[in-house]
């Protein structure tokens, strides 16, 4: 298995700006990359909760995370759980929160996880393998305009009618390398760059783990449990996740201002955050030389008023 590289580390670190005796959370702690350098720049008194739903990244962070035992609390559980696992851990209020969305290098790698069609395996892509619904399931009992509906919205595929089709007539599918092949027959590659199942997959990926509401679900918490100055950083993988983001901490910037002799808004307030950047921070391309999955990621952070 290739070894998991944190995307965008120094600018992760740059934008959080861990410091002596602060409260951070890694609401996506993966193999524990981000989460050892935050426990690093927060040391010797600073502490971290992580949390993820996938058992496997939990079991490789507690090894990575050892040496700051007393420091860190892991919990297999999801970011939108972060309010109730803040009053779990006794916190009121953070002052760092990391959101590295989607699948993660360690989760494509293991064949047996189902979420690569490089790699012969399970059509599962569950990130919490305690969930009901796997890939399969959606691929295998979905009616052909729901399964074309889903591959569309989730996956922007133009060609989602002709694969959706061919997946219906191939049914059922057990593998990710025969989904793929269907794939590709219905939809050849004819010089993209793109895998013709690459965007097919993310929609699947998408669907079984409910990766965008979950994320409409945790981004108000998020601000909500910052302290003043605090910040929130989240990197994103494609462009349903960035424009989740980037239309919340947007809305989250603005004031909201009822006009004269008029009671538009049900509720006046100031912003509530300010945006530390207001065009996406992205890897270099010595990052993206070094790790190509870096290549799509884009970074945005807010700082709390």
């Amino acid at each position: 298995m290739v070894a998991h590289l944190p995307v965008l580390y120094q600018e992760i670190i740059h934008a959080l700006q861990p410091r002596r005796g602060g409260r951070y959370v890694d609401g996506t702690l993966g193999a524990g990359g981000h989460a050892r350098g935050i426990l690093e720049a927060c040391a010797p008194d600073g502490l971290l909760l992580g949390l993820d739903l996938d058992p496997q990244a939990l079991a490789l962070a507690r090894e990575t995370l050892a040496p700051y035992e007393g420091r860190v609390r892991l919990v297999q559980a999801s970011h939108t759980t972060l309010r109730n696992q803040l009053a779990a851990a006794g916190w009121e209020a953070v002052d760092g929160i990391l959101l590295d969305l989607g699948a993660s290098s360690m989760q494509f790698d293991s064949a047996e996880r189902g979420f690569s069609f490089l790699q012969e395996g399970p059509l599962d892509m569950r990130f919490d393998p305690r969930s009901l619904q796997s890939a399969a399931d959606l691929v295998n009992t979905l009616t052909e305009k729901d399964l074309a509906d889903l591959i569309f919205e989730f996956g922007e595929e133009k060609r989602s009618r002709r694969i959706a089709r061919a997946i219906v007539e191939s049914r059922p599918l057990r593998t990710t390398q025969e989904l793929s092949a269907v794939i590709e027959r219905a939809a050849p590659r004819r010089g993209d760059r793109l895998h013709p199942a690459t965007r097919t997959f993310q929609a699947l990926r998408i669907a079984v783990n409910d990766e965008l509401a979950a994320l409409k679900e945790t981004l108000p918490q998020a601000v909500e449990s910052l302290k003043p100055k605090g910040r929130c950083a989240v990197i994103s993988f494609h462009s349903l996740e960035d424009r989740i983001v980037k239309n919340f901490f947007r809305e989250q910037s603005r004031a909201v201002i009822n006009p004269l002799y008029e009671r538009i808004h049900e509720q006046e307030r100031k912003a509530i955050v300010n945006l530390v950047n207001r065009k996406p921070i992205t890897p270099s391309e010595q990052e993206i030389r070094g790790n190509p999955r870096a290549r799509s990621a884009r970074l945005r952070v807010i700082e709390k008023v």
